[in-house]
């Protein structure tokens, strides 16, 4: 996997992916940026959020689960320290479909992260990853 970043002014970046994207980072105003774009560490937060998501549906698809929506809300502290690395993160999954079983749901998210997901497995060398989940029967 490859990437190039290029520096922007300030402290704004243009990070270009191997798979063609462009994603713009950018600090706060007090920290010299125009909020202009993400934060890189708001980009892993939201980058495991997506490795797990992947997993997950992946899993359920394959298990033929009637899967129709899945939200995921992350929430991360960081430490007081420099660096302030994640030290707490909690994954919740909201999953929308019909006739989803919880043990079925639960297995598929600790599948993720416990084998799957390299994102959740390598933030979780520094961080308490924790998960819930709801399911929501879908309305047809």
């Amino acid at each position: 996997m490859k990437a190039e970043i290029d520096w922007g002014g300030n402290v704004q970046f243009a990070a270009h992916t191997e798979s063609g994207h462009t994603i713009i980072m950018d600090g706060a105003p007090s920290h010299g940026g125009m909020n202009q774009g993400s934060r890189p560490m708001e980009l892993l937060l939201v980058g495991m959020g997506g490795c797990t998501g992947f997993d997950v549906v992946g899993i359920l698809k394959k298990a033929r689960a009637d899967l129709r929506s899945l939200k995921i809300q992350l929430e991360a502290e960081r430490a007081d320290e420099t660096p302030a690395v994640f030290t707490k993160i909690h994954v919740h999954f909201i999953l929308t479909g019909t006739g989803l079983k919880e043990p079925q749901v639960d297995r598929a998210i600790a599948l993720s992260a416990e084998k799957y997901c390299s994102a959740s497995i390598m933030l979780g060398q520094t961080a308490d990853i924790t998960h819930s989940f709801e399911i929501v029967e879908a309305q047809d």
